[in-house]
C-alpha cells in the first residue's frame, strides 16, 4: 500500500518521529513500506537483533519487498533494540513505537519500551489476550483502546504526563475474519461459526516454510494458530464494560492450513446466526459497513468489506489489494446444508494482516489525542 501525497487529508495532524523495533524482518521491512511517505509519521529510528546492531539498514536488511528499498532507510543505523542501551549523542527514541517481534523476544521487550513512556503498538501476539491490553481492528472495536488508561505504564509521572502503553493487532488470519464477521454480529448476533482458512506462505515470515515442504502441497498445521483464531474473535467482537472485555458468547472452531500462495488468506466461513438474515439483508450489512467513515484516516479503506459477486471469486491473486491491501474481500454467498450461510473471505495477511493493521490503530490513535503523552481529552471519542 502506497499512501500517496496530496490526498487532503492531513491537514490538521503533525508529522510525528516513529521507530520501527524488529525493522529487518519481513513485517519490519511492510512497515517501512507503508511509512515512508506516510502523512502522520516519520521513520526516526530502526532497531533490530545484536547481530544487525551498528550496521546500516541498507547492510542489515535483505530486502523482500516488491519495492524499493528506499534510499533514506537504507542510510540510517540500525540502533540497539533496547531504550536503555541506546547511544550517547544520539536523538531520543521515539514516543511512537511500531514493533514487529517474535512472540518471545516481544515479552521481553515491548514492556521495557511502555515503561519508558512510548506508545508500543505491536503486531505480536504476546500480550493480545492480556486483559487490560487492547486486541483492536478500528473498524470492529476501536472503543476497545480504552484498556491503555488501566495499564501500570501509563500512570502519570511525577510531571503529571501520562506513561507508556501496548497495543496490539490480531493474528493475520483473525483479522480479515472479524471485517467480515462484524456487520452480521452487530445485526443479527453469532450463535456459531466454522472456518477453514488456506494461509499464504509469506505469514510464516522469510525464511518460512522449506519449498520442498509447501511446493504442490498443502500443509495442515500452523503451530498455534487455530487457538489464536478461536480466542482472538471472542475477544475482538466482545463487548467492553467496567473496563474488562466480555468475550463474545459464540462458539468458533477453526482449521488452518499452509498453501502455496504468496501473500493473501482464504478463509472458508460457515456461520449460525441468533436472528435468521435473509441474503439481502446480510449483503446490506456488508455494504452498509462504513464505521470508520468521516474519520480521515489514511490507511482506512473506503469501504472495508467488500462483496464480489462472481462466482469464483474472491481469489488472493486478483483481490488482496483492495483497498490498497486494507479492504476484506467476501463473496460465494450462499446458504449451508449445516449452519445458515457460508461465504468466502480473501484479505492480505502482511499489510491488512499485520503492519497495515498497526499503521490504522496507531491513526486511530493520533485521532484520539492518545500520541500525545499528556492527559487526553475528557471527550476525545471515534465516532
Amino acid at each position: 500500500m502506497h499512501v500517496e501525497a496530496g490526498h487532503g487529508i492531513l491537514e490538521d495532524m503533525e508529522r510525528r518521529r516513529v521507530g520501527i523495533l524488529g525493522a529487518t524482518g519481513m513485517v519490519g521491512q511492510r512497515f517501512i513500506q507503508l511509512l515512508n511517505n506516510h502523512p502522520w509519521f516519520e521513520i526516526a529510528w530502526l532497531a533490530a537483533s545484536e547481530r544487525s546492531e551498528g550496521k546500516t539498514y541498507g547492510e542489515a536488511c535483505r530486502w523482500k519487498l516488491d519495492t524499493p528499498m528506499p534510499a533514506r532507510i537504507a542510510a540510517m543505523t540500525v540502533m540497539p533494540n533496547t531504550p536503555e542501551a541506546q547511544p550517547a549523542g544520539e536523538l531520543p527514541i521515539p514516543k511512537i513505537i511500531f514493533a514487529a517481534l517474535d512472540a518471545d523476544v516481544a515479552r521481553e521487550l515491548e514492556p521495557k519500551f511502555a515503561a519508558a513512556g512510548c506508545a508500543v503498538v505491536s503486531n505480536s501476539s504476546a500480550f493480545r489476550m492480556v486483559e487490560d491490553v487492547p486486541l483492536v481492528v478500528p473498524e470492529v472495536n476501536a472503543d476497545h483502546l480504552a484498556l491503555i488508561e488501566r495499564q501500570s505504564w501509563r500512570r502519570p509521572s511525577a510531571n503529571g504526563l501520562p506513561g507508556g502503553y501496548i497495543v496490539t493487532n490480531p493474528n493475520c488470519s483473525a483479522i480479515g475474519l472479524v471485517l467480515a464477521l462484524k456487520p452480521l454480529e452487530e445485526r443479527f448476533g453469532i450463535e456459531s461459526l466454522f472456518v477453514s482458512t488456506m494461509q499464504a506462505v509469506s505469514g510464516a515470515g522469510y525464511p518460512g516454510v522449506a519449498s520442498l515442504d509447501i511446493l504442490g502441497n498443502v500443509v495442515p498445521f500452523i503451530k498455534n494458530e487455530e487457538e489464536k483464531m478461536q480466542e482472538e474473535v471472542g475477544k475482538l467482537l466482545g463487548s467492553l464494560a467496567d473496563g474488562k472485555v466480555a468475550l463474545l458468547d459464540a462458539k468458533v472452531s477453526a482449521h488452518c492450513n499452509r498453501v502455496a500462495v504468496e501473500d493473501g488468506h482464504t478463509e472458508c466461513v460457515s456461520i449460525k446466526l441468533r436472528t435468521k438474515a435473509s441474503r439481502e439483508q446480510v449483503l446490506a450489512a456488508w455494504a452498509e459497513f462504513v464505521p470508520l467513515a468521516g474519520q480521515r484516516l489514511p490507511s482506512a479503506p473506503e469501504q472495508p468489506v467488500e462483496f464480489d459477486a462472481a462466482v469464483d471469486r474472491p481469489q488472493p491473486r486478483l483481490d488482496r489489494m483492495r483497498g490498497h491491501g486494507m479492504a476484506a474481500t467476501v463473496g460465494r454467498l450462499r446458504e449451508c446444508n449445516l449452519l445458515d450461510w457460508k461465504f468466502v473471505v480473501v484479505s492480505h495477511n502482511t499489510i491488512r494482516g499485520a503492519a497495515g493493521a498497526a499503521v490504522l490503530n496507531a491513526e486511530v490513535l493520533a485521532r484520539l489525542g492518545k500520541l500525545e503523552m499528556k492527559s487526553a481529552r475528557p471527550d476525545a471519542v471515534l465516532v
